[in-house]
């Protein structure tokens, strides 16, 4: 990474939200406390084998029971916006709305109140990846009775938090846990059922989003406000070879699979990528699958997904080469469909996880990509971090110089290009379970000492580096204020 300038205090515009973000299996703990039901991740963890070291988040970071902790981390900070997900079964057991947990209502009321006392508004997401797992025995995201369901929930909520909650995601990554979950067995679920179940659950997705929006735009918009959007995560990529026709179609069929797949249907067209129907089509014929289509189509007796987002959340880590590739041309798989082979760049470097290429340049390509095919809409960047692995180093310059880097890119996205990025959500607020990395990945802007019970948390040099950032940035629209 190359030496870059302090980020300017003018490169954003007022009303920048500064936030972090979090996600309630992955910091909150005391799994099956206060009525709490088990999640599929709770399940996932709990059969061994599948996590670094058989981790699990039962304990986490214990923001469950400590709370305030979280709160002085977030006012250190200065944070403007917080972007925090419920966990569905603390308060929904059985996933559905015959039962309501007290304890898990007024834990999340308590976490609102207290943000929006200290002047954060909180960005909501309604279901990170832990979904209840007594929804899972009864089909899950697999199942077409999911979408209702999930509207059940997502009305409960916008009820009974939305008249101090403004910003909703619905769902977070799709991509990820479709396919990570659905494909390739390495998250909870846990299942492998390649080239089929990953749509089907994309597609669940998608409907569970878009009942969820117009819901709220039918229900509760007059009234609390607010926006619903649904978090997308993407890849930059560009071809291996720009000079090879294939390199470049296979690029194109990569984004579209992994970021058109949803950002098509909601901010385009109503469906799916043409190529990627296209494709999906043809490998049937050529492979002989002939149990239906496996890219499921929209109903025209449900609503519809276009314009179901009030704004674009995007997650945005690494970026990718692509070549084309028919290594997968004879067996079902979603990257058999999608024909293209990711590498990474030399010369970029890696941080921590071994999928993590540092590519800050990236994030402003693919702003602009996102503003040339999504129709210009208002754009979240909802997580973005750089992990450590190893020894701790809480002054961890490397991180910092990734998040200089990364703001400068952004700023330039918003002056020099005109893309309308409305706020920035580091993740994370403090080093937590990654999921399949356990706790040896860490992110955090704050340390967690996960070797003791009082699980301290002490801020990384890249977190006093952030709050300095915001604090110029705040001080600066004072004072053109006045």
């Amino acid at each position: 990474m190359s030496l870059s300038k302090e980020v300017p205090a003018d490169a954003f515009p007022q009303g920048f939200a500064w936030g972090a973000a979090t996600a309630a299996y992955q910091i909150e703990g005391c799994w099956d406390m206060d009525g709490k039901g088990p999640s599929i991740w709770d399940t996932f963890c709990h059969a061994k084998g599948r996590v670094f070291e058989d981790q699990t988040g039962d304990v986490a970071c214990n923001s469950y029971q400590l709370w305030e902790e979280d709160l002085k981390c977030i006012q250190q900070l200065g944070l403007t916006h917080y972007r925090l997900s419920l966990s569905w079964s603390r308060l929904l057991p059985d996933g559905t709305t015959n039962y309501i947990n007290p304890k898990g209502v007024a834990y999340y009321n308590k976490v609102i109140n207290d943000l929006i006392a200290s002047a954060v508004m909180p960005m909501v997401t309604l279901n990170h990846f832990d979904l209840p797992q007594a929804l899972e025995n009864r089909g899950g995201w697999k199942s077409p009775e999911i979408a209702d369901v999930f509207d059940s929930y997502a009305k409960f909520c916008f009820k009974t938090f939305g008249d101090r909650v403004k910003l909703w995601i619905t769902v977070n990554e799709p991509y990820v846990c479709a396919k990570h979950g659905y494909e390739d067995g390495l998250y909870a679920p846990g299942l492998r059922e390649p080239g089929t179940s990953v749509y089907l659950v994309g597609h669940n997705m998608l409907r569970a989003h878009s009942k969820a929006w117009h819901s709220y735009d039918a229900n509760f918009r007059h009234l609390q406000g607010g926006k619903v959007s649904i978090a997308l995560s993407s890849d930059w990529a560009e071809p291996l070879d720009p000079s090879n026709p294939e390199d470049v179609s296979a690029t194109e069929r990569y984004m579209d699979f992994i970021l058109g797949w949803f950002a098509c249907p909601v901010f385009c067209t109503g469906d799916y990528p043409e190529k990627m129907k296209t494709r999906i089509e043809a490998r049937n014929l050529e492979l002989g699958f002939s149990e239906g289509p496996r890219l499921p189509k929209f109903s025209e007796d449900e609503p519809n997904p276009l314009g179901t987002a009030d704004f674009f959340a995007l997650n945005y880590y690494t970026s990718r080469k692509v070549k084309n590739t028919s290594s997968h041309r004879s067996e079902l798989s979603f990257k058999g469909d999608q024909g293209a082979e990711v590498v990474m760049d030399p010369s970029w470097p890696i941080c921590g996880v071994s999928w993590l290429a540092v590519v800050p340049e990236g994030l402003r390509k693919l702003l602009n990509y996102i503003k040339e095919t999504y129709n210009n809409p208002d754009i979240y960047i909802t997580e973005n971090g750089f992990s450590q692995i190893g020894p701790v180093e809480l002054e961890d310059i490397e991180r910092w110089q990734f998040y200089q880097d990364t703001l400068q890119e952004v700023s330039k996205a918003i002056r020099d290009d005109g893309v309308s990025v409305t706020g920035y959500f580091a993740w994370t607020l403090m080093d937590n379970f990654e999921w399949a990395e356990g706790f040896r990945a860490r992110f955090g802007l704050f340390h967690v000492d996960f070797s003791r019970a009082e699980l301290k948390r002490t801020v990384y040099h890249s977190g006093r580096e952030y709050a300095a950032v915001i604090s110029r940035h705040r001080t600066h629209i004072k004072l053109e204020k006045t």
